[in-house]
């Protein structure tokens, strides 16, 4: 018989670590139309958010008690520690939540269910109730760790531990609409696309972003994506602030896969 989640608790899920609030985010792929590189999708958050408001990122956000809830019950099933689940299961919710889309979930799923599926989670807010009510599981083999960034080091008033993971759509045809409460705006792109709109002035991106985009921008597809962070185990990135050339930069590890490591404190955006 199916498990059900629609009655789980929260009193295991661990507060919110002083130090950095856990979050996850994803990077949603997809093939684009004539075979050129690859777009991912991004999204403008309302300038109303306290965190990156007005930034274009992706999308995601904090790991909820629900997500640990959930994850202590589906965890060994996955191979995954409780804890990395969570981040993985709050990631699928939040994706659902912003963009529309159901990844990483299995089951009879098709544009309607989703849409139907994304209006009992804006009204629920936990995953587990939706994954009952349609008769979809977690599939979490469809999601890829790439990257986690902690910036402890900065000055910013809200710290958030993100755990970031890669995601594809394929042929990407399907419809995505903005959640019209946390972002503003939706927009596929390549990875360069976004690089070249922000040097414009189009699109803002905070320091993360940025050397995110550029490290996507080596990729040709998301296979390529995909082995590479495969081949690198994800380190916590903690940027930290040195003196190059008389001046202070901000910047990461040298080996965790990002050709650009570092940007001149000046320019750097922040959340």
């Amino acid at each position: 018989m199916r498990p059900s989640f629609a009655a789980m608790t929260t009193e295991s899920a661990p507060e919110p670590s002083r130090e950095g609030i856990p979050a996850a985010t994803i990077i949603i792929f997809r093939n684009a139309a004539d075979g050129a590189a690859p777009e991912v999708l991004m999204t403008v958050r309302s300038r109303n958010m306290a965190f990156a408001g007005g930034m274009a990122v992706f999308p995601g956000g904090r790991v909820d008690p629900a997500d640990y809830a959930l994850a202590e019950a589906v965890a060994g099933d996955h191979g995954l520690t409780p804890d990395e689940a969570a981040h993985q299961i709050a990631a699928v919710r939040e994706t659902l939540e912003e963009t529309g889309l159901a990844l990483g979930l299995a089951g009879e799923i098709n544009a309607a269910s989703a849409d139907a599926a994304r209006k009992m989670l804006a009204e629920c807010g936990t995953l587990g109730p939706v994954l009952d009510a349609f008769g979809w599981r977690l599939d979490l083999a469809q999601i890829t760790p790439f990257a986690r960034w902690f910036p402890k080091n900065e000055a910013i008033a809200r710290i958030y531990d993100t755990r970031f993971y890669l995601a594809d759509l394929g042929t990407g045809a399907v419809e995505v609409s903005i959640d019209q409460s946390e972002n503003t705006h939706l927009f596929w792109t390549t990875a360069q696309g976004a690089l070249d709109a922000a040097a414009r002035g189009e699109i803002k991106l905070i320091f993360p972003t940025r050397r995110n985009l550029e490290r996507l921008a080596l990729f040709a597809s998301f296979a390529e994506a995909k082995a590479q962070a495969e081949a690198i185990p994800v380190r916590t990135i903690m940027p930290q602030v040195v003196e190059q050339g008389g001046k202070p930069w901000l910047t990461i590890l040298a080996d965790a896969g990002y050709p650009v490591t570092g940007e001149p404190l000046e320019t750097v955006a922040r959340g």
